[in-house]
C-alpha cells in the first residue's frame, strides 16, 4: 500500500514530514509513504528544500493520499491547472487533509456535507467554502479525514495506519516515538482521537 503525501511550495515541515516518518515506520508491513509534489524540488515555508519522491500524478494511483499544509495553500487553490492534478477518488482511496490542506479537499468538493478540522488561520478561509469546522484536531467519515493542528499529523498517520493494518500496528508506531515516560498517554490520546470519530458517526 503506498501513501501519496502531496507536498506543495511553502510546506509545513511538521506536517508533511511527521506524517511521513509514522507511517513509513510501517514499510517492513507493506505501507510506504512516499512525498508527492508538483516539481522536482519544492521549498519549505522556512526554506528547506526538499526533492520530491514522486510527480503530483502519483495521487491517481496511491491507495492513500494525505494533503500537506502549507503558507502557499490559497495559491494552490487558485491553479486549476495544479488541481486538475488532483484526481482523487475517495471510493478506492482513503484522503486526508492537513491544515490548510482542507481548503483543497473543500476545492475538490470532498468535504460537501461533511464538517473539517483545520488550523486557526486557515479557518475562516475554510467556513469561506461553506464547510463548518470543528474546534477538534481530527475527524473523519468513510474513506475522508483532516486534521487540525501542527502535531495533529500524529492522528492522521494513527488513521491511516489503523485502518490499514489494525490497531496494534498503530500503538507499536507510537510508542516507539512517543516521548519517554509519556508512551502510554501518546498512544492512548492518538488513538482517541481517531476512535472519538468514528463513534460520532455510530
Amino acid at each position: 500500500m503506498q501513501v501519496a503525501v502531496v507536498t506543495f511550495d511553502g510546506f509545513n515541515e511538521l506536517d508533511s514530514f511527521v506524517a511521513s516518518a509514522l507511517i513509513n515506520r510501517c514499510r517492513g508491513d507493506g505501507l510506504e509513504a512516499l512525498l508527492t509534489t508538483p516539481t522536482p524540488v519544492v521549498t519549505s515555508m522556512n526554506g528547506v528544500e526538499v526533492r520530491g519522491q514522486r510527480p503530483m500524478e502519483f495521487v491517481t494511483e496511491a491507495d492513500v493520499v494525505l494533503i500537506g499544509s502549507g503558507v502557499r495553500t490559497r495559491e494552490v487553490v487558485a491553479d486549476d491547472q495544479l488541481i486538475s492534478k488532483l484526481r482523487l477518488d475517495p471510493s478506492r482511496q482513503l484522503i486526508g487533509a492537513q491544515c490548510s490542506g482542507a481548503l483543497v479537499l473543500a476545492r475538490l468538493g470532498l468535504l460537501d456535507g461533511m464538517p473539517a478540522c483545520t488550523d486557526r488561520k486557515t479557518r475562516p478561509f475554510v467556513e469561506a467554502c461553506g464547510i463548518p469546522v470543528l474546534d477538534e484536531p481530527f475527524h473523519a467519515e468513510g474513506n475522508i479525514a483532516t486534521a487540525g493542528g501542527c502535531l495533529a499529523s500524529q492522528y492522521l498517520a494513527t488513521w491511516v495506519i489503523t485502518a490499514v493494518l489494525g490497531e496494534e500496528a498503530a500503538r507499536g508506531v507510537l510508542d516507539y516515538v512517543a516521548p519517554v515516560g509519556e508512551n502510554q498517554e501518546t498512544v492512548e490520546r492518538a488513538l482517541r482521537a481517531v476512535h472519538s470519530a468514528e463513534a460520532a458517526l455510530s
